[in-house]
């Protein structure tokens, strides 16, 4: 099992961390929970509860690459293809307003995703072997699966991966490299990504 998930009896997936991988998890849950932020503040308790329902959010997308990857404007392609006949202008008005109402739960939702990484992690404990295994169940699985897609959007901005032919280009990377950890590590997410579906 050692480094990939694999199917449980019973449903749900299963897989063996020694105490390295336990920590580099972490840390990176940890860190995608302070790039995204703190959520909303709690509705004071004689608050209208439909006003709380369509809280407005941000309306501008974010100034960080890592950031605007998480939470992409909703019309309009980077590069404009497929936006013949409507003018720019409109499309950022049509996006604006849809991050206006969908961005906080958005947060929300990749906010608690990081944090059932790291609260799962955090029962775990290795064992004489040096490793232990993590069992997910439930919800969980599709918890670790979303924090694993934002944990690699968010080092592929910060790498300027673009396309996934880039990330072979980066694995031959000489070892001397700034970015090699980081270009490490989103291989590394990315095969649990990718064994984490097959489970599922």
């Amino acid at each position: 099992m050692g480094g990939t998930f694999e199917s449980m009896k019973g449903g749900g997936a299963a897989i063996a961390l020694d105490e390295i991988e336990i920590s580099i998890l972490r840390s990176l849950a940890v860190q995608l929970l302070e790039l995204i932020g703190p959520g909303a503040p709690e509705p004071a308790e004689d608050a209208d509860p439909l006003a709380a329902l369509f809280a407005e959010g941000p309306s501008e997308p974010p100034s960080d690459p890592a950031l605007a990857r998480l939470f992409p404007d909703a019309y309009g392609a980077p590069d404009g293809a497929g936006d013949k006949g409507v003018a720019p202008e409109e499309l950022a008005a049509r996006s604006a307003e849809f991050r206006r109402f969908t961005e906080n739960d958005l947060r929300a939702r990749k906010r608690e995703d990081a944090l059932a990484v790291v609260r799962s992690l955090d029962g775990l404990t290795p064992a004489g072997d040096g490793a232990a295994v993590l069992e997910l169940s439930g919800e969980l699985p599709l918890r670790w699966l979303g924090a694993l897609n934002d944990l690699r959007l968010t080092i592929a901005a910060r790498l300027d991966i673009t396309e996934d032919d880039e990330s072979a280009v980066l694995f031959r990377l000489p070892d001397e490299d700034p970015r090699k950890p980081m270009v490490m590590a989103y291989l590394w997410l990315g095969g649990l990504q990718e064994t984490l579906i097959e489970t599922l």
